[in-house]
């Protein structure tokens, strides 16, 4: 275990350059199951969750090459076993994803609780409704879920109770290998989910509506192997945004597309965010921030919940009430009641609301990151504190953010990591 000390108040500035899409990387190199031939995921983010789910792919039979590095290589002649490790599935939230995978492959998967966030934010209900609507039964246990199709998956038309972006990506890997056409309607529209269907249609299938709430495919009768260049990570991109916003400094962030970050700049530039946007740059200026009447958190094309907690960090160095809304997940937002205790000027209405009060001078404490996101705000608020903060448990952050404390510092910032038993 490790903990970030974090001797804030220093402005930060310099260059970042953000990898692929976490949020891509987990079901990308889930599709890599389909297929006994060799797929080549490029531009993969080199964090901690993609370590698990190389680690899952090999526990079920892959040979991954490029482990450490960018460009990944993954092989699967074989499944070896229908379950995934359950110590590796209860690290990995995107473990989930495998379901699909699995059942598409072999008609088989039996599934550990999966982990890695919080427990009790999302439930794979919706998951469990596309697989059932493709012909899987499912048994559910105290140690997880057990699928079975021996008879093979068979292409369906089903409506999401939920345009969960997990649930899709589940859907569409099962409907990859399923007999006949399925259409999804309801389904997530985000960038990582486009991405997933571009692999998939590179594989062979035959998708329509990529980037739209309807999705209709045709599977062939085997998948290929195929090559996919991760797109830049949208959210890290306006992460460190928000980090050169609260410290006061520049930073120009670079890899990310234009189109991708705009339902996130547009409120920023709403705040007073001083930027320059254009595919593959992000620059931001020192800034006098404004606080917006509302922010509402929405499904894609919308404000997305990922950057919340960034952007309540924000609203504490911006003038005036905001109130926050995430409709979305119950508690992301209890993690951020520790800013108060820095004297941030807080108000918790409800699970899924807070109002900020700002400009508010920060004090540094002891912070405990609980999930990525919320973990990534902790250590912007540190950044823009008086004083010494510590981040306790560091590695829950970087699983989104790789060589955190390397670029950190090369933007100037005093931080150290700590090693602890």
């Amino acid at each position: 275990m490790a903990d970030l000390v974090i001797r804030g108040g220093r402005r930060l500035s310099g260059r970042v350059e953000v990898a692929g899409n976490k949020n891509a990387a987990l079901p990308l190199l889930a599709a890599c199951l389909l297929t006994d031939q060799t797929c080549e995921i490029r531009n993969v983010p080199r964090i901690r969750d993609v370590g698990v789910m190389i680690r899952l792919l090999q526990s079920l039979g892959a040979t991954v090459d490029g482990e450490g590095t960018s460009v990944l290589r993954v092989t699967c002649r074989s499944i070896t076993t229908e379950e995934p490790d359950p110590a590796l599935v209860g690290r990995l939230r995107g473990s989930v994803l495998l379901l699909g995978s699995l059942l598409g492959r072999t008609g088989r998967a039996r599934l550990a609780p999966p982990g890695g966030d919080f427990a009790a934010r999302r439930s794979i209900s919706t998951h469990l409704q596309a697989l059932s609507a493709l012909g899987a039964t499912v048994t559910a246990g105290d140690a997880g879920h057990f699928l079975e199709a021996p008879r093979g998956l068979r292409g369906a038309s089903m409506y999401l109770l939920e345009a969960s972006v997990t649930g899709t990506e589940t859907a569409l890997l099962a409907a990859a290998r399923a007999t006949g056409p399925t259409q999804i309607r309801h389904a997530a529209c985000e960038p990582h989910v486009a991405e997933l269907c571009e692999l998939l249609a590179k594989m062979g299938v035959e998708i329509d509506g990529i980037g739209t709430s309807t999705l209709t495919l045709r599977p062939p009768k085997a998948l290929g192997g195929a090559t996919h260049t991760l797109r830049g990570d949208y959210i890290e991109a306006a992460s460190w945004g928000v980090v050169a916003a609260v410290t006061g400094g520049d930073i120009e962030v670079l890899g990310a597309m234009a189109v991708d970050l705009e339902p996130i700049t547009a409120v920023l530039g709403q705040m007073g965010l001083d930027f320059d946007l254009s595919d593959g740059r992000f620059a931001v200026r020192p800034s006098d921030l404004h606080a917006v009447r509302r922010l509402t958190t929405n499904l894609w094309p919308g404000f997305p919940s990922d950057i919340v907690s960034l952007v309540t960090v924000l609203g504490t160095q911006a003038d005036g009430k905001t109130l926050v809304h995430d409709w979305l997940y119950e508690l992301r937002l209890f993690a951020l009641e520790q800013l108060s205790a820095m004297h941030a000027d807080l108000f918790l209405c409800d699970p899924h609301r807070i109002i900020i009060t700002g400009k508010t001078p920060l004090r540094g404490r002891t912070l405990d990151s609980r999930d990525i996101r919320s973990g990534m705000a902790l250590v912007a608020a540190a950044l823009a504190a008086d004083g010494q903060s510590r981040v306790l448990e560091i590695e829950t952050v970087e699983r989104g953010y790789a060589n955190l404390v390397e670029r950190l510092t090369a933007l100037g910032a005093d931080v150290e990591r700590v090693e602890h038993n």
